[in-house]
């Protein structure tokens, strides 16, 4: 094998396509380099992620605390984190002339704001290290020629695989590296490979919701609510946004990521429980409700919201459970104070289907993370065959942190491939 040029081959014009073409490229200048993407167009889904931006990465150094935002996934980065964590992803840009800075929860964007900056700089990259790009011819199959080392009759054979293109065209490589995404083709060659495929599922997307206490809402928003799923026992919380078509922001999203499976096997069709006022408990919430029915006893309950929520909905939220617009504090009964606090914490909606988060597609699900050596991120059933990016089954919540592990398994791949 040192006696001849190593061809290496990626599948998969994105994020963790090029960048593992990249680090592999620059890691081993000897080596045939060569990215396939279907499409006429790189980098499509960096190019209109972050609504444009790019949300590279988030500023969470720690990778303890990082792998903490992936639902699925999390455990076997852990170790891949201290490799090749965000910082090294701010280190990475930065050398190639990109700054990112943080914004205030967190998330990292280009200083351009941007991702054509992101875009322009990977292709740069990825043509300065010898990378050959070829779009526009999509590949049809993906075959294993010669068996793994160690197999009998087969001595130190090298494991060389066999990619069918539509045009009809035949490319052979020693390492074939998968960063598909969730593209169906990209499961189907894993699966023809030998891999197990976790059933890919939708993660990250609004919910739709058709209730009046919400109707015609949209725009509303409340910087800190929480959000559960009673039937998986899952919560989470952060800002949320009333839309035209129901809940949005990043609690939804959240939420949506770590109740993935739940939800799809639900159909996207239970009851999802809104505390609009997490920052009190319960009592004090009551308390609070008392003294303002003892000391603004004579005001309007609809006008004169005591608590730092959006007016509009504090007037629909207390119309909803009987409150008219001329009732006033000394008229509250008890029964209905606790209606009303029930309301502020723990008001019932119901989902009845799932929304689309912007123009990006999250997917849980994919190869199975048992059979991947995530030193490496060679496959542990078919040696010479690695795997990077959303292929595999990781998934993050929103905040750069899908485009992190992304990085992450492509550095490792890239710096192992060539060995």
């Amino acid at each position: 094998m040192s006696d001849r040029i190593l061809k290496i081959t990626v599948i998969g014009g994105g994020a963790a396509g090029f960048f593992s073409a990249i680090t592999c490229a620059q890691t081993y200048p000897r080596a045939r380099v060569t990215l396939l993407e279907a499409g006429r167009q790189v980098l499509a889904k960096v190019r209109i992620s972050g609504g444009g931006r790019c949300n590279a990465t988030h500023a969470c150094f720690e990778p303890g605390v990082l792998v903490q935002n992936y639902p699925r996934g999390g455990k076997a980065l852990r170790g891949a984190f201290t490799r090749f964590q965000p910082r090294d992803t701010v280190d990475w840009f930065a050398s190639h002339s990109v700054k990112l800075k943080t914004e205030a929860d967190g998330r990292m964007f280009p200083v351009t704001d941007d991702s054509a900056t992101i875009v322009n700089c990977l292709i740069r990259a990825a043509e300065d290290a010898g990378v050959q790009i070829r779009t526009g011819d999509a590949v049809v199959s993906v075959k294993k020629l010669t068996s793994d080392i160690g197999e009998e009759g087969q001595g130190d054979t090298a494991p060389t695989f066999e990619i069918v293109f539509k045009s009809g065209e035949e490319l052979k490589c020693d390492r074939l590296l998968l960063a598909t995404g969730s593209n169906p083709s990209g499961f189907k060659w894993a699966k023809d490979l030998g891999h197990t495929i976790e059933p890919p599922v939708p993660s990250l997307f609004t919910f739709n919701v058709s209730d009046r206490r919400i109707q015609d809402l949209a725009g509303v928003s409340v910087a800190n609510a929480k959000v559960k799923l009673p039937g998986a026992k899952l919560e989470q919380s952060g800002p949320l946004l009333i839309t035209h078509w129901g809940l949005s922001g990043p609690a939804v999203l959240k939420l949506s990521a770590w109740g993935a499976r739940f939800l799809h096997d639900r159909h996207y069709r239970t009851s999802v429980l809104i505390n609009w006022l997490p920052q009190y408990n319960a009592e004090v919430l009551r308390q609070q409700l008392l003294g303002v029915k003892s000391q603004l006893s004579h005001r309007l309950i609809v006008s004169s919201c005591p608590f730092p929520m959006p007016r509009r909905l504090w007037e629909r939220l207390t119309s909803s459970i009987g409150i008219d617009e001329q009732k006033r504090w000394a008229d509250l009964s008890n029964k209905m104070l606790d209606r009303l606090l029930l309301e502020l914490v723990q008001g019932e909606y119901q989902i009845t289907g799932k929304g689309a988060f912007k123009e990006e597609f999250v997917t849980c699900g994919g190869v199975n993370l048992k059979e991947v050596d995530f030193k490496t991120m060679e496959s542990r059933r078919c040696r010479g065959l690695f795997f990077a990016g959303e292929i595999l089954d990781i998934d993050g919540v929103t905040g750069g942190f899908n485009f992190q592990s992304a990085w992450t398994t492509a550095w490792l791949a890239g710096i192992a491939i060539g060995k």
